[in-house]
């Protein structure tokens, strides 16, 4: 493990968590006709560059996680080699997936999650929030593996109000998000496929009741007294759908789009599908913050995982390049611990087109 200060550490951190306000994460999911499953997200932050990294983690790598003190947490070893796309510190995965098929990512949740206070008697089982999916990838292979190894951890903040949730799937398509409120591990089922921000997963499904008129496509011609009421234009029949950037409304928005999307052949196809979709959910960047002057977005990068075909892509608000990285072409048994940023150079690759 590196060596990181305490104060590096918690600067870090404070960095990241005094940004919760300006995140609008969004991830859906789609399964194709194959039976391929992709997993799909966003991550935005529009307070400056948001170090972003990807990660490759061994088999039999030796880590550790951080605690409010410093690095001096729990300790573990990996047993399965994991691709991971980590903000800050190339521990904090935020999106990952590992050699079994297994994904994961972090969601934050302010306001609404609450963990066990951190008690410095339990640092040798002490998690940090943002190490989570970091520690799952490492050790467990299925969802049902999660459930039982979160028993055996204390899962804290690494800064008072750091709080996340946590979305987790299968090859299969099975998908669980994990929450945690006063103190207490709760899994809900995840069959819409779709996660935002606060509040919780099951105010989110609740508030889509909301929305039961609508529908894709357009409506039809209504009579009101003398006058016939006529589409102004195409998708007609979704016109209500909430189009603002908070949580419930970009929840709301993802499932419709989500739920009305053809299924397409391949994994491949289908994470075509996916970033289309979520180009819908890129937040421009006076929209959140009219100070910043320098971020081409706050959407910072999109990535795309297929848990069938073991693939991670991902683009970036620099560079709207699709790369890939295939764990199938790894040797987790001998390649290195190591990270690299998203883009090695920030500038979006365009193609001339020569008229003869």
């Amino acid at each position: 493990m590196r060596k990181i200060t305490k104060g590096l550490l918690l600067g870090a951190v404070a960095m990241a968590s005094g940004a919760y306000y300006s995140l609008a994460c969004t991830g859906i999911s789609l399964t194709a006709a194959d039976g391929s499953y992709v997993q799909a997200r966003t991550i935005e932050w529009a307070k400056g560059e948001l170090k972003s990294e990807y990660v490759i983690i061994p088999r039999g790598e030796k880590l550790q996680s951080y605690t409010p003190t410093g690095a001096n947490g729990l300790r573990f070893v990996a047993r399965y080699g994991v691709v991971g796309l980590a903000v800050v510190e190339r521990e904090f995965i935020a999106e990952g997936i590992n050699e079994e098929g297994l994904s994961a990512g972090l969601f934050f949740f302010p306001r609404y999650g609450s963990y066990e206070a951190y008690d410095a008697a339990k640092d040798s089982t002490t998690l940090a929030d943002l190490q989570v999916v970091q520690w799952m990838l490492t050790q467990c292979a299925t969802i049902d593996d999660v459930k039982r190894a979160v028993q055996s951890v204390n899962i804290v903040a690494l800064e008072p109000s750091s709080v996340v949730h946590w979305r987790i799937g299968e090859p299969s398509g099975r998908q669980v998000v994990m929450e945690i409120v006063g103190g207490e591990i709760n899994f809900y089922e995840n069959t819409i496929g779709v996660l935002t921000n606060a509040p919780g997963f099951e105010w989110h499904l609740a508030n889509m009741n909301n929305y039961v008129n609508l529908r894709p496509g357009s409506a039809a011609n209504y009579a009101l007294g003398d006058v016939t009421l006529e589409p102004l234009g195409g998708s007609s029949a979704l016109l209500g759908l909430p189009g603002d950037f908070t949580p419930p409304s970009r929840f709301v928005r993802a499932a419709f789009f989500c739920g009305s999307a053809p299924q397409r052949a391949t994994g491949h196809d289908t994470v075509l599908e996916c970033l289309h979709i979520l180009n819908n959910f890129d937040v421009p960047i006076a929209a959140e913050n009219p100070d910043e002057k320098s971020l081409p977005s706050a959407t910072q990068w999109t990535s795309a995982i297929d848990l069938s075909n073991r693939c991670v892509y991902y683009k970036t608000a620099y560079n709207n390049t699709i790369r890939c990285i295939d764990l199938r072409t790894i040797d987790f048994a001998t390649v290195n611990y190591q990270s690299h940023p998203l883009d090695r150079v920030r500038q979006q690759p365009i193609e001339r087109v020569t008229v003869g």
